[in-house]
């Protein structure tokens, strides 16, 4: 099966011209918890330590970079900087994992400062620096839909990102060093990011995660063929861009062998889907495994950490004075 490639920073390995290399190579990243509860996948972790574990785990696998959430014993959302700081500095003790942390909350009455202070507090020291920080390129409604009831459980969320939140966090992410990580829910998201490039606001190559929401949510593009074709249709043309795939609350399987064809990379995880081995629960590390034998039957094999620091031009982290 052949398909069009869509990046202005690789070739499809399909089509002649592709190049053996780092270029070739699909970034992994494990989204280990995000909100998910251990009711659908015992697996899931909560706190630092087995965020710690997991990562590890993920790694060895062959993730390059891990996303995950702070949260309480019980699996509430968790504030504190604290958190951040003690599950960076285990993973930056044990290898060379790129780290990409949430924001800390959403909250829609949260001022942009306070919404960045967890990504302040970890640039104090290099110990607990991350390499990435998330930047959701617009607004949008993430009610919760409850398919036994045919009925939202919830009518008034919304993810609220201003333009002027969006670039007080770019001239922050710019000032530490980080990679901004831009996320896409949908095609108005990616015109921002195009917007933010042509103002220099961002600077190439960028990073654009596509997030697909399948089951519960209904705020992104379905996670399809078709949802994944009007995302990478919009990509800027006159800007370098690499772009990632999520499916959050979808089986992200169902789009991996075009993504990997089509010289995207992936980002999964237990934080987006229950994941089964038949009736047996995955772990992370499991779901990572899956993802690399798969790239590699289709002649991608997946990118280290310093490759992907290469693959995507990422600046040398600044901490605090």
């Amino acid at each position: 099966m052949n398909f069009e490639c869509i990046t202005s920073l690789q070739k499809c390995p399909d089509q002649p011209g592709w190049e053996e290399g780092v270029l070739d190579k699909i970034i992994i990243e494990a989204r280990v918890n995000e909100l998910a509860t251990r009711v659908g996948n015992p697996h899931v972790p909560f706190l630092p330590q087995e965020i710690i574990k997991d990562a590890k785990a993920c790694y060895d696998a062959g993730a390059a970079v891990l996303h995950y959430h702070a949260r309480t014993a019980d699996g509430a959302p968790d504030h504190s900087p604290e958190f951040y700081l003690e599950a960076n500095a285990g993973i930056r003790a044990q290898s060379d994992l790129l780290i990409h942390p949430t924001l800390g909350y959403v909250a829609n009455d949260a001022d942009a400062r306070s919404r960045f202070a967890a990504v302040e507090a970890m640039m104090q020291s290099a110990e607990t620096a991350p390499d990435f920080a998330p930047m959701d390129c617009g607004s949008v409604n993430v009610d919760w839909w409850n398919p036994e009831k045919g009925a939202y459980d919830t009518t008034d969320l919304i993810y609220k990102n201003s333009t002027a939140t969006l670039m007080y966090f770019a001239e922050r992410i710019d000032h530490y060093g980080l990679k901004p990580y831009l996320v896409s829910w949908n095609i108005s998201f990616t015109r921002q990011i195009e917007q933010f490039l042509k103002m220099g606001v961002l600077r190439g190559p960028a990073y654009v995660c596509f997030c697909m929401t399948d089951e519960i949510i209904f705020a992104g593009h379905p996670g399809t063929e078709a949802g994944l074709d009007a995302h990478t249709t919009f990509l800027p043309k006159d800007f370098e861009t690499v772009w990632t795939v999520v499916n959050y609350k979808g089986d992200l399987f169902q789009l991996t062998e075009k993504i990997i064809r089509q010289g995207g990379h992936i980002s999964i995880g237990l934080g987006d889907y229950a994941y089964m081995d038949g009736a047996r629960h995955m772990t992370n590390a499991e779901v990572i495994d899956k993802v690399v034998a798969q790239a590699r039957s289709l002649g991608r094999e997946p990118a280290s950490a310093a490759e992907t620091r290469e693959i995507l031009q990422m600046p040398k982290v600044k901490v605090a004075a």
